[in-house]
């Protein structure tokens, strides 16, 4: 089966490469439902996920991001499997154990995490991301981007970028210079300023144009942008990512998918 990735929304999608099944950033409240952003900040989701956390199919590992309310969400909490495989940062990692997720994993920057299945390998690693710099960023909870290598038949298949809320920082190029050859990045746009709505604020998001850069820096030859529009907290669109996009001469590198569509990653020759 060629890898693919079906998108529920957010941040959550569905990937599925070399047999095994892929959970990310699980994120499954409903239109009008409020996320809770930590320190009494919440924001309303303005979409219905494509599928209920009852649809999630048997899983060999969750990749978590970090613990925002828009990533793991009430209904994650109660409907997910308590017994998978969460891999996500050490303090997303305790809090999880305490909900009764045994298996959550905390990964240090460039540590990794395998998986196992027939003659498939699946390995996840923690690389950078910063949600803010500065006072701000000691404020909002820690974040890991991840890599996914899946290998099969004694080669790799694929490789993939997830990159977490993240800002342009010097961690992105680090991930370039260990590894020129990703194949697909999804990319957590959004635009998200604190406090929220105000058009002065930092970000604490890649916006369209951040976002592009971002793209240009790490380089992974398809893009899937996610994270754009489900949240009120979100202000900036994907079509501001996609004009970043074609400025910049980089519109053949995406790959736009919506909510409930499925899409083909790119694969090895």
């Amino acid at each position: 089966m060629e890898p693919s990735l079906f998108f529920v929304g957010t941040a959550t999608t569905i990937i599925r490469a070399g047999g095994f099944t892929i959970l990310t950033d699980p994120n499954f409240l409903h239109a009008g439902e409020r996320a809770h952003l930590g320190y009494g900040l919440v924001s309303k989701r303005l979409t219905e996920p494509a599928i209920g956390v009852d649809d999630v199919p048997d899983l060999d590992a969750v990749v978590l991001s970090h613990l925002h309310g828009d990533h793991w969400d009430r209904r994650a909490r109660r409907g997910l499997d308590q017994g998978v495989p969460i891999v996500t940062t050490h303090e997303a990692a305790k809090k999880l154990r305490r909900q009764g997720f045994d298996q959550a994993q905390g990964l240090s920057r460039w540590a990794t995490r395998t998986f196992r299945r027939d003659d498939a390998t699946l390995t996840i690693t923690a690389v950078p991301a910063r949600h803010a710099g500065g006072v701000l960023g000691t404020l909002l909870p820690p974040v890991n981007g991840h890599v996914l290598d899946v290998e099969g038949g004694g080669r790799l298949q694929t490789r993939l970028w997830l990159s977490g809320d993240t800002m342009l920082f010097f961690g992105l190029d680090q991930i370039a210079q260990r590894w020129p050859d990703i194949d697909a990045g999804v990319l957590h746009l959004g635009g998200t300023r604190l406090p929220a709505g105000l058009p002065w604020g930092p970000l604490v998001t890649l916006d369209g144009e951040g976002g592009a850069e971002a793209a240009e820096r790490v380089g992974p030859r398809t893009v899937v942008p996610v994270h754009t529009d489900d949240y009120g907290v979100f202000a900036s669109p994907r079509e501001e990512f996609v004009d970043a996009m074609t400025r910049r001469g980089l519109a053949e590198r995406l790959s736009l998918v919506d909510r409930g569509q499925t899409i083909a990653l790119p694969t090895r020759g």
